[in-house]
């Protein structure tokens, strides 16, 4: 099994384009695409986990099973405690053939195979987040012919020297990138 964790900066920049594009361009994988989300405290009382069961634009679950996926989970944790949520993670992707997870925090708790990273210079906000999924990316995704901001909170070097993938919305998967999450997730299956 080969996990691939897909995060990104901020919210709105294409991470769940470039899982979709995944499963769909690399279909003999079987994926189970997992979406884990965090909330203000209040909002849930306790991990919340949907399996998605509707093929279509409406939700980010629903995108994953309409590019193909075998399976989908939307995982929504009260912010902080994604940590006591893991067990219940770890249970739906056992026995997956591949797993695809779109996310920044479960990379403190979970070693993937495979870690990229959404960037767009256009975009100021950058998570908190966002920097340990940056520190471990093996690649970066990011906007055709884009240049790297000097005012993010990150070492320029965290992004200089990261394999770079472009894309140009709404294709957020290139071949080349299909290809190399192939050959990289192929050498630890």
């Amino acid at each position: 099994m080969a996990v691939v964790v897909v995060g990104g900066q901020a919210r709105k920049i294409g991470k769940t384009g470039v899982v979709a594009g995944l499963i769909a361009g690399l279909p003999e994988r079987r994926w189970t695409a997992v979406k884990i989300t965090d909330h203000a405290h209040g909002e849930l009382d306790g991990a919340y986990i949907y399996k998605e069961h509707e093929r279509g634009p409406e939700t980010d679950s629903s995108r994953y099973l309409a590019a193909g996926a075998a399976r989908s989970f939307w995982v929504r944790m009260p912010h902080g405690e994604l940590e006591a949520g893991m067990p219940r993670i770890r249970e739906l992707i056992d026995g997956a053939e591949n797993v695809i997870i779109e996310s920044n925090s479960v990379l403190e708790f979970l070693e993937p195979d495979l870690v990229l990273f959404m960037a767009d210079a256009t975009i100021a906000e950058f998570k908190k987040s966002a920097l340990l999924a940056l520190e471990r990316a093996d690649a970066l995704v990011i906007p055709e012919d884009a240049t790297l901001r000097d005012d993010w909170p990150v070492a320029r070097v965290l992004l200089e020297g990261k394999r770079r993938f472009g894309f140009q919305p709404p294709q957020y998967v290139t071949a080349e990138l299909a290809q190399f999450v192939s050959q990289q997730t192929s050498v630890r299956r």
